[in-house]
């Protein structure tokens, strides 16, 4: 299972740091992603990774604002966000997609992923 961390309060504008660690299982072999999803609305994804950090994919609302690493000796996966947007506001989950080792092409299907943690909030606001 995932623990997703790092969320909080920021201004918009402002930039969080949000850390997926894994726990029980590697990282090797699954692309990563995180998702998030804002009351009422559904789930959606914003960026993924594969094990190596070489192949990467972001929506086009979070393309270059927000970026995603992963560090393979510590099994965690982590989203820098930057110029936070009202937008931005969610609950952030980070999943393994059982299906794809790799994040060329991505279609993010909730149901391809797995060993979803308990979330990390974020909340943009003045």
């Amino acid at each position: 299972q995932f623990v997703e961390s790092g969320g909080g309060l920021v201004q918009p504008g402002g930039s969080l740091r949000l850390s997926c660690a894994a726990s029980g299982f590697s990282l090797d072999y699954y692309a990563i992603a995180w998702f998030r999803q804002a009351p009422g609305k559904e789930r959606e994804g914003v960026s993924c990774i594969n094990s190596n950090g070489g192949s990467t994919d972001y929506v086009s609302s979070v393309k270059g604002r927000f970026t995603i690493s992963v560090d393979k000796p510590k099994n965690t996966v982590y989203l820098q966000m930057n110029s936070l947007e009202p937008e931005d506001a969610a609950v952030y989950y980070c999943a393994a997609n059982l299906l794809r080792s790799s994040c060329s092409g991505y279609v993010y299907r909730s149901h391809e992923h797995a060993y979803w943690g308990q979330g990390t909030q974020v909340t943009v606001s003045s």
